[in-house]
């Protein structure tokens, strides 16, 4: 492994307190793989908002690097500044700064102060300066919500120039769509480390939903082949280990700087594909 690439795992703060010992199974396996930090994603507002702040806190308490995720959609100066100084207070040097989720129904424009993950990568920087290495989302087959792919790449392009240390990418099955993406932002003189979000197969009927959620594309060949497998969910997360570890293998190879992994609150698929790299 070259100490230049990063790896890092994804969690999402559970619902019960089932999930949360899940969780924690989970984290124990997965930390002792050595990674530069865990993330957190984050729900804004009420219930949801404090499971992450249970997630990060929990994973603080053991010494382990955390980076919250934080979206802005909905949320004013006072309620994103009271966030980061809390983060700020415990000890947290990197964010996932995103604009988060529209409302079904609501456009831009309608939910508070920030419309856009540029803004408030622009509003850290101000407020807060150099204290955090801030993280932005990226998307190699381009946000679904985008009128173009000059539009997508114009809004990342803003989110760089905003601040942003480093991106990571939306998940994909297509390499190509990875180095043509770091192709289009070298041509911008973008040069921040831009880490392929890698998603473990295990279910196929939950990575559909994912992806046609998300505007993820699971090329035609591997969905038809995961349909073929039927409820194998052995046979599935077999196949689906070759396959994005053979994914895995050629984004390395080609100079990505390291993965960043979908766990799923799961160790199991991640730690299959890392046994796979050789790790």
């Amino acid at each position: 492994m070259q100490p230049s690439r990063t790896f890092s795992f994804e969690l999402f703060p559970p619902k019960t307190e089932q999930g949360f010992a899940n969780l924690k199974a989970a984290v124990t396996q997965l930390n002792a793989l050595g990674p530069e930090f865990f993330s957190v994603t984050y729900g804004a507002g009420g219930s949801t908002q404090e499971r992450t702040f249970a997630s990060v806190d929990w994973l603080l308490e053991q010494g382990i690097a955390v980076a919250p995720h934080l979206s802005c959609i909905g949320s004013d100066r006072q309620e994103l500044t009271a966030i980061l100084r809390r983060y700020q207070a415990q000890g947290v040097r990197r964010i996932v700064a995103l604009r988060g989720d529209l409302p079904s129904g609501v456009g831009l424009g309608g939910l508070g102060e920030f419309n856009y993950a540029n803004e408030l990568v622009a509003f850290m920087r101000k407020e807060f300066g150099s204290w955090f290495t801030i993280e932005v989302a990226a998307y190699p087959e381009f946000h679904p919500q985008a009128s173009s792919a000059r539009q997508d790449l114009d809004n990342f392009q803003r989110k760089v120039e905003a601040g942003a240390n480093g991106a990571i990418t939306q998940y994909f099955y297509n390499a190509d769509a990875y180095f043509r993406f770091l192709d289009d932002c070298t041509t911008r003189g973008i040069e921040i480390p831009i880490v392929p979000g890698i998603m473990p197969i295990s279910n196929f009927v939950q990575l559909a939903r994912f992806s046609d959620g998300c505007g993820a594309e699971i090329p035609r060949w591997l969905r038809w082949r995961l349909e073929g497998l039927g409820e194998d969910l052995e046979a599935i997360r077999d196949y689906g280990a070759e396959v994005v570890g053979r994914l895995c293998e050629r984004l390395l190879s080609g100079g990505a700087p390291g993965l960043h992994f979908y766990t799923m609150n799961q160790a199991g698929p991640t730690m299959r594909i890392w046994q796979r790299l050789g790790f």
